[in-house]
């Protein structure tokens, strides 16, 4: 069955960087679009950044450009999030998921396929 797995959340201080990695299998991992969102509590879920199935194109929530990057190693079946500069407002749970398309889809509503997500707490 299709699993996708976050990992590398933790509690960091305000500038730090981290690596997000999702890895996926139970599909064909290069026929997915990939997408990163978050969720704070007691907030809706937001769109971060995502990429397109061969890797050639991404894109980016308003307060993830500049200093998130999207990444994605078709040979690993895996998906990174890159982040730089974390802000205290970065704190969320962020869930990878997975769409069938060439597009990239910025909704939640349009993801087929999600992970359990992974805890970032930036403290200040």
């Amino acid at each position: 069955q299709v699993q996708l797995v976050e990992s590398g959340g933790g509690l960091v201080q305000a500038g730090s960087s981290l690596r997000l990695s999702c890895a996926a299998s139970g599909y064909t991992f290069n026929w997915y679009g990939m997408g990163w969102f978050r969720q704070a509590p007691g907030k809706e879920r937001e769109f971060v950044a995502g990429i397109s199935r061969n890797g050639d194109g991404t894109q980016y929530g308003d307060f993830a450009k500049g200093r998130f990057t999207v990444s994605r190693d078709n040979a690993k079946n895996t998906v990174y999030l890159r982040m730089n500069s974390l802000k205290p407002e970065d704190t969320a749970v962020y869930y990878c998921a997975a769409k069938h398309t060439i597009v990239i889809p910025t909704t939640a509503t349009e993801y087929d396929y999600w992970g359990q997500g992974t805890q970032v707490t930036v403290s200040s």
